[in-house]
């Protein structure tokens, strides 16, 4: 199995404590946060990494190498210019070979249950699949709704402060949508998946309430580091 994950981010919101390297690459535990990452998708199937990155991408290489040290292969997809989540696919997307393939943003640990992902895939001939997580409040994100496992609205903007679900951040696609991305800066969750809801493409997904955090605020890359330090995320 393929996974792109997206490390082109200029990260400037995490740059008071770490400023010296893209975000994925910052230090936990002596291994940049991405390794977490990696090891985590090895662990569910995954043999093939190509890793979307622009900002100080070298750094990613000069580490990452061909993955033979993870027993995993390893491709790099630079971006010249910011090309927003969809154009960082659509540009890596040229590597990729396998018909469906998954997409995680690199400053997220999102521990998931990737064969339910790939089993709604395959039995409803899904063009993407999902996952959503749960969260208190939904007026500080776009909210998405599954209605019995179809997507039916994302991204989502209410007032109402209320339990929902939201995007988590991990995607699963068929290979044949990356022609339905233009070229240049593009979004994936602003553009191109409300586009696919009212094109009626096959979306569905899943609601996951597996360990989760995205580091891209100091806070949270020091929670992080802690929950790493205390066992609290086994890799």
């Amino acid at each position: 199995m393929q996974a792109v994950l997206l490390a082109g981010g200029l990260g400037t919101r995490l740059r008071s404590v770490v400023n010296d390297r893209p975000k994925p690459m910052a230090l936990i535990e002596d291994k940049p946060f991405m390794e977490y990452v990696v090891l985590e998708l090895k662990k569910h199937g995954v043999s093939e990494i190509i890793f979307a990155v622009g900002y100080k991408g070298s750094m990613v290489e000069e580490y990452f190498k061909d993955g033979s040290p993870w027993e995993i292969k390893v491709s790099y997809a630079y971006e010249e210019e910011l090309l927003g989540t969809a154009g960082a696919i659509k540009n890596a997307g040229q590597k990729v070979t396998d018909d469906r393939f998954f997409v995680l943003n690199a400053d997220t640990f999102y521990q998931i249950d990737y064969k339910r992902l790939t089993a709604l895939s395959e039995e409803r001939d899904l063009d993407m699949a999902l996952v959503l997580r749960e969260v208190p409040d939904v007026s500080r994100y776009g909210q998405a709704v599954l209605e019995d496992g179809w997507l039916k609205t994302f991204d989502e903007k209410t007032e109402e402060k209320c339990r929902g679900t939201i995007n988590g951040g991990v995607y699963y696609l068929r290979r044949s949508l990356l022609d339905a991305i233009p070229e240049g800066k593009v979004s994936l969750e602003h553009d191109m998946i409300p586009r696919w809801i009212a094109e009626e493409k096959k979306l569905g997904g899943i609601v996951n309430d597996g360990y989760f955090i995205d580091i891209g605020v100091p806070e949270d890359y020091y929670r992080f580091m802690e929950d790493i330090k205390k066992g609290t995320v086994i890799v």
